[in-house]
């Protein structure tokens, strides 16, 4: 993997980058200018655009999640994080190194998260869908209320601070 970042590290940070941007700035999209826009429509129409623009918001992010995820392993092996900071005995040779190895498994434990909640909002939001067909209104509401109130701005908190994160990795090496 070394090699494969070596040779295409440019493209694979990049990938990195957009699909963080894609995901984040969708959220964000999502959850501070498309909801406003969905609260003018009449109770009627809401609940099932609502629906609708998840699932697209869904569909598109989804894709850019994997590629987040595999460019992520990809240059936490390819930069040598590990190679800098511990022996082949797992003794750690230098503490800074150290320090930074262990901000790059945060970094990767918080996406882990964020796709564990992505995934349990797209559950819940085939659920609401499923609700919406039956005519249950009320409960498509309350499974897509949890989505928009904390899912979401969940997922956004988390990675802002990945991104932040990230640059703070980027200025490591």
């Amino acid at each position: 993997m070394i090699a494969l970042f070596a040779e295409y590290k440019t493209i694979i940070i990049f990938l990195h980058i957009i699909s963080a941007v894609v995901w984040v700035g969708g959220m964000i999209a999502m959850r501070y200018a498309a909801h406003n826009s969905f609260m003018e429509l009449e109770p009627a129409q809401r609940l099932p655009r609502v629906a609708h623009a998840l699932k697209r918001l869904f569909a598109i992010v989804s894709p850019f999640v994997f590629i987040l995820i595999i460019t992520a392993v990809i240059m936490a092996v390819g930069l040598g994080f590990r190679a800098a900071a511990v022996d082949a005995n797992g003794n750690v040779i230098d503490d800074y190194a150290m320090y930074i190895y262990n901000l790059v498994h945060v970094k990767e434990v918080i996406w882990m998260v964020m796709g564990a909640n992505l995934l349990a909002m797209i559950l819940r939001r085939n659920k609401a869908q499923k609700l919406l067909d039956a005519g249950d209104t009320a409960g498509a509401k309350k499974a897509l209320e949890l989505i928009g109130k904390y899912m979401v701005p969940l997922n956004i908190i988390l990675g802002v601070i990945a991104i932040f994160l990230g640059v703070t990795l980027r200025n490591a090496y």
